[in-house]
């Protein structure tokens, strides 16, 4: 068993993948796992790569900023790839408003229709999904990506990079959905409240690297090796034992991933 899981990561993406033997040799010394995570169907693919690897396991799936360009939600493609044990949830998944502006609602439509499609492969292959929230100038994504999961039901899984408010993480944790939080809880104070209001068994650790690297690696390549330092925030933010904290995470990202 490992000390540590980082839920979200991206060893696909260039900046990690180029030295993926070191930073897969790190992660082994720190006692790490990672999920790394799909964003569309290139990054999907190269996950791939990563399933015989010790402690490593994968999610498929088309980020919401993606879904704008010229790639479409090619169904049957990604059905293929989660199908394999190691390709743990689909995702990341959910709506992104931060580039899109009220009055678009031919953009959120095509979010949410793309969004659907991939609750839809998560129900059938009973895996949990990736969700990626965003709002912004389009409105409240975190609203609408809670009343699409709950009208459809069926389906569980994670909120990556939580930032919505208490009020905002009851409704989600109403329906089954647990937080995740990266290095940003490192050197800003915006994430106790949550951090503190939500039980312990429904929060987890991430990096979302290579991107957002914690204190006192900011303006660094992050990676999944530093985890451990977002677990001890949490502990500390929490004001409870970094022993206790660090074994429930980790019990936590083994039973909503299913990681054995």
């Amino acid at each position: 068993m490992p000390d540590y899981i980082d839920i979200h990561s991206h060893l696909n993406f260039p900046d990690l993948y180029k030295d993926k033997d070191d930073v897969l040799l790190r992660m082994k010394e720190k006692k790490v796992w990672t999920i790394s995570v799909g964003t569309d169907r290139k990054s999907s693919e190269k996950n791939l790569e990563f399933l015989n690897y010790d402690g490593v396991f994968t999610t498929v799936g088309l980020h919401p900023d993606d879904d704008l360009g010229e790639e479409k939600f090619a169904y049957d493609d990604y059905k293929k790839m989660a199908e394999h044990k190691k390709v743990v949830a689909i995702g990341e998944c959910g709506l992104d408003y931060f580039r899109i502006n009220s009055e678009d609602s031919e953009k959120k439509k095509k979010q949410k229709q793309i969004f659907e499609a991939q609750i839809d492969l998560a129900q059938k292959l009973h895996k949990p999904l990736m969700i990626h929230c965003r709002p912004g100038k389009g409105g409240d994504a975190y609203q609408d990506v809670y009343d699409i999961l709950k009208s459809t039901g069926g389906v569980s899984g994670n909120t990556h990079f939580f930032a919505g408010d208490i009020e905002t993480a009851k409704k989600f944790l109403s329906i089954g959905f647990s937080l995740s939080f990266t290095g940003v809880i490192t050197f800003v104070r915006d994430y106790d409240p949550v951090i503190q209001y939500a039980s312990l068994n429904m929060i987890m650790s991430e990096t979302d690297a290579p991107f957002v690297a914690p204190v006192p690696h900011r303006g660094k390549t992050n990676e999944p090796s530093f985890v451990p330092l977002v677990v001890a925030k949490i502990a500390e933010i929490r004001g409870e034992d970094i022993a206790a904290v660090k074994g429930a995470l980790v019990a936590n990202a083994i039973r909503v991933f299913g990681l054995k």
